[in-house]
């Protein structure tokens, strides 16, 4: 269906008086009225936002009305974290509002964030007026301009009877195609402006054609590939994630035998307790994951990019590997890695049909042999499987902390949701994923901060589940803020934070690439006597459940004591070692194969898959 073709019912659209036509609705109001009834229309249910001089206008007839819903956050940055973990957790387009100025360079952050994982999410900002445009006037900043290489579009509003098409426009394009953030940026001269509401609008993006069917030949000769091939490997990428093919995605690897490996924000897509699912690859992936793409003489990559903390070092990787490459963005196919066969289009589409072409190629070619292949993989699970070293310094393993949560608190229904750092990898390491859509995570921006308000969103999102945010010290003290907007709204997440009292990531590195100078990444917040800030005194300032954790015997019952509260927000502060490291890793710009298993340890080759 073409963006112009698209009616009300399409687009959310709900019946409403005075309408000329059936199902188009005509009335006066001014332009701020129109883009709180636009939201309406769309069925937009939660706005995140803070208001500011140049979105006011907009927000006053908020005040009369609760259709949408806004959750005043403390700060832009949490605002826009919260409607990606909205649009996560829901699959619908996440909204976030600002005013001009830093109110708006302040989405800056969670625009990246969405454009690199892919996130539908609309930001609405206000703007100074037409007149004012280009002046330098106060609080004047070219959004547009400025957030032009990461969001997939952009508008500037400066007519009203521009707003509601402008922003249908918008939520389509956020979760068309290759779903990712759009900006609206309309001026205080447009809200303020009268004009004749009109819905629905006509929608005009000439040229804009989201991938839809897969070429048959390409998908003939994929399949013909997969049938062929004796070490075949299913790269699944955050794509398939979005485009809800999970139960696709298992059905191909048990129709052909092939092994899968799921990236950091495609965990559960394949149940991690399917036989032939190795985990998670890349630059602190499993052993297993990270050898199968080394040896595989086919990758066929569903939604996924090739991106560097996979790849490593892109000349080494795979290096006898044929690949196949299913997306439905055309930027990314061989943007990395040449396809031999790409196949543009939905996954949702393209998943199913290469899924009957290989039902008939086995027909033609017969079953591979993939024994040797799964004989090579199964010495790899055996010989290297997860785990980790308990510290000597008589503090709990961040590790071990990280277990007990999956088993004491983990269910089909929990969310998982991390910061990023350390305590990132062995949330993905360490907690299993049986089921999509219940783990949220900064993958390709790598966001500080992102844990606390995209867990809120997720909440918001998703009331009836729980919500559990795994943070580390430095993440955590990013957006903490926002723990009072969960406090004052009722949105009562879980909080773990991983306090090792350092910047654990950054350390790491120190200790391995710079001869332990641990140049600036103390935190002073938990395993010493200082504790600035002490993270129990400042979630209790926030009115949340607090609590100190240092001895490992505790950690189950802490855990337990969490389960037990939820009318408000709870937090516990894990005091756990500087010295736990993450491992398995690949250092960055080197080859998968220099993986390391542990510090100094690598995994011995086999020559026959060498």
């Amino acid at each position: 269906m073409a963006a112009s073709e698209m009616n009300a019912s399409a687009m959310g659209a709900s019946a409403a008086s005075h309408r000329d036509q059936p199902g188009e609705i005509r009335e006066k109001m001014d332009g701020a009225r129109a883009i709180v009834r636009t939201l309406a229309e769309l069925g937009v249910d939660v706005v995140f936002g803070l208001p500011g001089g140049a979105i006011l206008p907009t927000y006053d007839p908020m005040y009369d009305s609760d259709s949408p819903r806004h959750i005043l956050v403390r700060h832009e940055q949490g605002g826009g974290h919260a409607a990606e973990g909205y649009a996560l957790a829901t699959g619908r387009v996440g909204v976030v509002m600002a005013t001009s100025g830093p109110g708006a360079t302040n989405l800056v952050t969670p625009l990246l964030d969405a454009n690199m994982d892919s996130v539908p999410l609309v930001a609405i900002t206000g703007q100074v007026g037409a007149a004012a445009i280009g002046t330098d006037a106060f609080q004047e900043a070219d959004i547009v301009g400025a957030t032009m290489p990461m969001v997939k579009h952009s508008f500037l509003v400066t007519d009203a009877a521009d707003i509601p098409a402008r922003l249908a426009e918008a939520f389509y394009l956020a979760a068309s195609g290759r779903p990712g953030p759009v900006l609206v940026d309309i001026a205080k001269s447009a809200q303020n402006q009268e004009t004749e509401f009109v819905w629905p609008p006509r929608l005009d993006l000439p040229g804009y054609r989201p991938a839809g069917e897969p070429d048959p030949a390409a998908v003939r000769e994929a399949a013909q590939l997969i049938a062929t091939a004796s070490r075949p490997v299913l790269y699944v990428g955050g794509g398939a994630v979005r485009a809800r093919v999970s139960r696709e995605v298992t059905e191909l690897s048990d129709l052909t035998g092939a092994p899968v490996v799921t990236t950091l924000p495609a965990r559960g897509t394949v149940p991690d307790s399917h036989p032939h699912n190795l985990g998670m690859p890349g630059m602190h992936g499993t052993v297993p994951a990270v050898g199968a793409l080394q040896r595989s003489d086919l990758i066929v990559a569903l939604g996924a990019r090739f991106d560097d903390r996979v790849t490593g070092a892109l000349d080494g990787f795979a290096p006898r590997a044929k690949v196949i490459h299913l997306d439905i963005d055309p930027a990314e196919v061989s943007k990395n890695r040449t396809a031999d066969v790409a196949i543009i289009g939905d996954l949702a589409q393209s998943v199913p049909a290469l899924l009957e072409a290989v039902r008939a190629a086995r027909e033609q070619y017969g079953e591979a042999n993939l024994e040797p292949w799964w004989g090579y993989l199964n010495r790899l699970r055996d010989t290297y499987p997860a785990g980790y070293t308990p510290t000597e310094d008589g503090l709990v393993s961040p590790q071990y902390v990280i277990e007990r949560l999956g088993a004491v608190a983990g269910s089909e229904d929990t969310i998982w949701v991390t910061g990023v750092g350390q305590h990132q990898m062995w949330a993905s390491q360490f907690l299993h994923f049986e089921h999509p859509h219940r783990w949220l995570s900064s993958g390709g921006a790598g966001t500080m901060g992102y844990g606390i308000p995209a867990g809120m969103g997720a909440k918001v999102g998703q009331p009836e589940r729980t919500v559990w945010v795994i943070d580390g010290d430095g993440s955590f003290q990013m957006t903490n803020q926002e723990l009072a907007t969960c406090r004052l709204n009722n949105i009562n997440i879980k909080v773990a934070v991983i306090n090792n009292s350092s910047l654990g990531m950054v350390r790491q590195w120190q200790t391995l690439f710079y001869d332990g100078r641990y140049s600036f990444t103390d935190l002073e917040t938990g395993n010493n006597t200082r504790r600035i800030p002490d993270f129990v005194k400042l979630a209790e300032a926030y009115d949340c459940a607090a609590w100190r954790v240092e001895k490992k015997d505790d950690v189950d019952t802490a855990i337990q004591r969490a389960m037990e509260i939820n009318d408000r927000p709870v937090v516990i502060d894990f005091i756990t070692s500087p010295d736990a490291e993450v491992w398995p890793m690949v250092a960055a710009g080197v080859s998968n194969d220099e993986i390391m298993y542990a510090k100094g340890l690598r995994p011995e080759v086999d020559e026959n898959f060498a």
